[in-house]
């Protein structure tokens, strides 16, 4: 959390955190997997002859194995690094991620710019506890921040719309001689969460959705 507490604004505090699971750097080495097993499996293939054509080519290949071999190692080494030093955060502000090494990846998006939170945890997922999270904006797609196989991904899901209905509901006071709102920020935010899980469930469509989350966040 060290970078995390670093970037925090003055009065800023963070509500929930979440790191990379472990599944993460398996995930991403998948094509560096298949070149280790193709240096080894060049290794097989190349000739065994000392001179000649045969060993000229034998000797080409041994080059191509070993750097095969190398990036291979070198890759998955890198994604373990990713790993471990990911962080993502859900603060009464904003939703953070700094994430990568060589090119290191951060994004800082305030709770006010976030228009929909979308979940997705496949079965394995669900067993092992990650799954990804998608934070949407006014931009779309363009401007959508992944959050990819994270731990506690429902968690993390439901602080950021908890601390986006309670920064709206903070920025949008009613109005003079108007009624409160029926239902507290956590209730409401709650309502969302378990609407967004129906329309990630394809129970109702992402069109019914929003009119719903519209009249929800029109009540406070």
């Amino acid at each position: 959390m060290a970078e995390i507490a670093q970037n925090l604004l003055p009065n800023e505090e963070v509500r929930f955190e979440s790191h990379k699971h472990w599944m993460a750097p398996a995930r991403d080495s998948l094509w560096a997997a298949l070149m280790i097993i193709g240096a080894i499996l060049l290794g097989w293939v190349s000739p065994n002859q000392e001179g000649g054509l045969f060993g000229a080519v034998g000797r080409i290949l041994d080059l191509f194995r070993v750097g095969l071999f190398v990036f291979g190692v070198g890759w998955i080494i890198y994604n373990v690094v990713v790993w471990r030093t990911a962080q993502f955060a859900v603060t009464t502000m904003r939703v953070l991620r700094y994430e990568g090494l060589v090119q290191r990846r951060t994004s800082e998006t305030l709770l006010t710019k976030v228009t929909d939170t979308r979940l997705s945890v496949p079965l394995v997922g669900k067993a092992l506890g990650y799954g990804d999270v998608k934070i949407m904006t006014g931009s779309g797609e363009a401007g959508a921040d992944n959050f990819k196989t994270i731990t506690r991904p429902v968690e993390f899901r439901n602080a950021a719309m908890v601390e986006m209905t309670r920064d709206r509901t903070v920025a949008a006071p009613p109005a003079a001689g108007t009624a409160p709102a029926p239902a507290g920020a956590a209730e409401l935010s709650d309502t969302l969460a378990s609407l967004a899980d129906l329309r990630d469930k394809g129970v109702i469509t992402p069109e019914e959705f929003e009119a719903k989350k519209a009249e929800i966040l029109s009540r406070m």
